[in-house]
């Protein structure tokens, strides 16, 4: 028992020190406060009529009219019937927000390398290089939890999948299928996509490697195990992965039926997103160096470059106060590289990046390749656009590939790469198979390479580069020539500073090592001196974005939004209705409102592109169809004020007469000239309607709605003569299910977006149900998944006792 605690012990340790760095670099939680995010304000209020439906009734809506007219909630934080791991998943993220997150960092890479049979302290050391890479740090300050979320997961998978390989065959199996339905329930396909090119790479190392050594039986064993563990977790997150898949085919990352864009030119045709969304942030091929000097191309967009900088003075001299000086200096435009907008650069760490290039010298085998082709894959990927023939390869050939944006998020693998390698350095640095002498070789090698990369950087930056960007003529024309020039200069002092200050932690790290080859310092104390090194160099960049400056009182991130005029005079009408707002970019509407706008990376493609051709040109006919009763626009005061639509269709109408077009673009542009109120149009490509075309509709025809929720709505419809009705509701067919007194009734899409259907002349009552069957077969398949995998963890240690026995 004694040897069993001492040797838990040490890792208890570390598990208790991972905890203390968490709270430690984000200790505001600690007070009650949050990080505002903002892509999580936006999610919020995207979330809110869904959360406030669950709170209420107890129920789950699997649909929200709050956003875009209307659409599913399977992107939008559902919850699901039976989805086992994801309580799991809250079991470990234990600590309060980001918090939760940099701790799982932490804690996968330092499995990750006890699995590959590194010191804990060593573990623990790689841990701190992985947590607290800037891009990392970054994705936690702008709220993209779900990616953060399965970045986190992702050396758990890898070592799962290590462990099989290794033949610890059941434990490896487990844990594969553990970490990788983790992975899968995080719901961030892309980040989980790159995850599995990296494995694939792995793949391809491990096969040479076993033909070499004649054990390609266990390599096919092994896959075997791994294939079998990957298709248990998919069970686990069946609903979710089901109703994706389901809801991607309507939304924009499906295939459209259009051959032509709003402005009238040839659209793209793919099965995807277009390549000029998808590459639309890529990565620049000098942009490659803010790996290992953070502000090689000025940082982030924005940069505080303080009082003692050229665009103080600049502004001082063009007649700004020093109180509104001091302001606008707090984001400048230092960033000259080609991407849109940055929010700070991927920084590795120069200490991390010199460990890598030492350890490129000294680790051999398929462990070195497989994570050098990983990197290697992943930077070129990245380049994007830049590199177009590998990137439309990719994107014309590799499955799912077109349905992912921001190429340059591929970094993420050689973040996790790059350490990994690094850390084995100094495993071969410690070991004693190594001699001293190719030790010494590989210390010169790397710090001639790193050392004397940022010295030519230093003695002639400023003349190899311009220190240009793409958006400087704007700034010109806004602020003059002489405020641009001033930018400029700040830029190259940032150049300059962060190269210096790369010089000189590669010249520490490179210290350090020949100090413990000359015998001057032991182990534990390179150890600890690099832990100091690595965490001063990453944290002092990360503090730059990532502060306590970002927490706000819990309040305010969980009520983001505030009711203005505008919105109090909206909801005194308690009927049902949609808002346009046109004064804002979030999604305060939402919030407030059945609101038409909303944010959201995979929105209904239909629905988008009408927004696209009408909706952004506030064309009144189809704001009409949609009920967009309520136009919040300006006031002469600039403040937000609702204007009325008195011509709004409502909420279901009666229309006379039925039009066929043969195809979608003709859909779409008949609803320019369409009579909204009497006429409807159909696909004739899309649906076999066989009912007729015109329809007699008097004065005293109605449909009136009488109940409301976001996954039900009933209608009561009165009509002397059999009649076609228009809702004014967004059209999901693998879903809502439409019913005539209790009877289920055909439905189909017209106008493009709407539902419509014939109804049979008297009076009628139609109810429209939200009822997915998608959701009740993947929460019965998560349901057997979780049994099996039960039985299997109890089948697991009852072999493990027995065996130990």
């Amino acid at each position: 028992m004694q040897f069993s605690v001492k040797k838990i012990l040490p890792h208890l340790l570390v598990l208790v020190g991972f905890v203390i760095l968490s709270l430690a670099y984000f200790n505001p939680v600690l007070k009650g406060k949050q990080i505002f995010q903002s892509d999580i304000m936006q999610y919020i209020g995207m979330a809110k009529q869904q959360n406030d439906f669950r709170a209420q009734t107890g129920e789950e809506t699997y649909w929200t009219n709050s956003a875009f007219g209307g659409m599913p909630t399977y992107q939008l934080g559902a919850h699901y019937p039976h989805n086992y791991i994801k309580k799991l998943d809250h079991t470990l993220r234990f600590l309060p927000r980001p918090a939760d997150y940099l701790f799982l960092y932490f804690i996968g890479f330092y499995i990750l390398l006890l699995v590959l049979k590194v010191d804990f302290k060593l573990a623990a050391l790689g841990a701190l290089a992985f947590g607290f890479s800037t891009y990392l740090i970054i994705i936690l300050g702008v709220g993209h939890n779900s990616k953060a979320h399965a970045i986190a997961y992702m050396p758990l998978v890898l070592s799962g999948i290590l462990l099989t390989f290794q033949r610890k065959y059941i434990i490896g199996f487990l844990l594969t299928a553990i970490a990788m339905a983790l992975e899968l329930s995080a719901n961030h396909y892309q980040m989980t996509y790159y995850l599995m090119l990296l494995v694939l790479v792995l793949g391809v190392a491990y096969l040479i490697d076993a033909y070499k050594k004649k054990i390609l039986p266990h390599f096919f064993k092994s896959v075997g195990i791994l294939v079998a563990a990957v298709i248990l977790s998919i069970g686990l997150n069946a609903t979710n992965i089901l109703a994706t898949q389901e809801y991607v085919k309507e939304s924009t990352r499906g295939k459209s039926e259009l051959t032509i864009n709003a402005d009238g030119s040839p659209k793209e045709i793919t099965s995807g997103l277009d390549k000029a969304y998808i590459t639309e942030y890529s990565y620049g091929f000098l942009e490659s160096f803010n790996l290992f000097i953070p502000r090689f191309l000025g940082g982030g967009s924005y940069e505080n470059v303080g009082k003692d900088s050229y665009t103080y003075d600049a502004l001082r001299k063009m007649g700004a106060p020093p109180v509104q000086a001091l302001q606008e200096v707090k984001h400048i435009p230092t960033y000259w590289g080609n991407q849109p907008i940055v929010e700070a650069p991927a920084y590795v760490g120069a200490v991390v990046l010199f460990l890598f290039v030492f350890a490129l010298f000294l680790v051999k085998g398929r462990l070195k390749w497989w994570l050098v082709g990983g990197i290697i894959l992943s930077l070129l990927l990245s380049f994007g656009k830049n590199l177009g023939f590998l990137t439309d390869l990719f994107i014309d050939y590799f499955p799912l590939y077109n349905k992912f944006r921001a190429v340059s998020s591929i970094q993420v693998i050689l973040e996790l790469c790059i350490p990994l390698l690094g850390i084995f350095g100094l495993v071969k640095l410690f070991n004693d198979f190594e001699k001293d002498e190719d030790k010494l070789k590989a210390l010169k090698y790397s710090a001639m390479i790193t050392a004397g990369l940022a010295l030519v950087f230093l003695l002639f930056g400023h003349s190899l580069f311009d220190f240009v960007g793409n958006n400087d003529g704007r700034y010109i024309r806004g602020y003059g020539q002489g405020f641009m020039d001033a930018v400029r200069a700040d830029r190259k002092v940032l150049f300059t500073n962060d190269t210096l200050r790369t010089l000189i932690l590669v010249l520490l790290s490179a210290g350090v090592i020949w100090m413990y080859l000359k015998k001057k310092l032991s182990k534990n104390i390179v150890i600890i001196s690099f832990a100091v090194l690595i965490v001063f160099d990453l944290v002092v960049v990360d503090r730059r974005y990532v502060n306590n400056d970002d927490f706000v009182s819990s309040i305010q991130v969980k009520k983001p939004y505030t009711k203005n005029a505008a919105d109090i005079e909206i909801l005194k009408d308690t009927t049902h209705y949609r808002v346009f707002d046109l004064t804002s970019g979030n999604t305060k509407a939402s919030y407030f409102h059945n609101s038409l706008n909303g944010y959201h990376a995979a929105k209904m493609r239909r629905y988008n592109e009408l927004f696209d051709f009408y909706i952004a040109n506030n064309h009144l006919g189809v704001l009409n169809m949609l009920n967009a009763k309520y136009i919040i626009g300006q006031g002469e005061d600039s403040k937000p004020i609702a204007f009325t639509n008195p011509d709004a269709n409502g909420n279901a109408w009666f229309v006379s007469e039925l039009k066929v077009v043969q195809n979608a673009n003709e859909e779409i542009l008949a609803l320019d000239s369409l009579d909204t109120k009497h006429e409807a149009i159909f696909n004739k490509s899309r649906y076999k309607f066989e009912g007729i075309l015109n329809f007699e509709v008097d004065s005293l025809a109605s449909i009136k709605l009488l109940d409301y929720k976001p996954n039900y709505l009933k209608y009561q419809s009165n009509n002397a003569n059999e009649g076609f009705a228009v809702f004014s509701e967004n059209y999901y067919g693998q879903g809502w299910q439409a019913y005539v007194d209790g009877v289920e009734a055909e439905h189909i899409r017209v106008n493009y977006v709407l539902r419509g259907m014939e109804i049979p002349k008297g009076n009628h009552t139609i109810e429209f149900k939200f009822e997915p069957q998608i959701i009740k077969t993947g929460s019965s398949i998560a349901l057997g998944s979780s049994i099996l995998l039960g039985l299997l963890l109890l089948g697991g240690l009852f072999y493990g006792f027995k065996k130990k026995k």
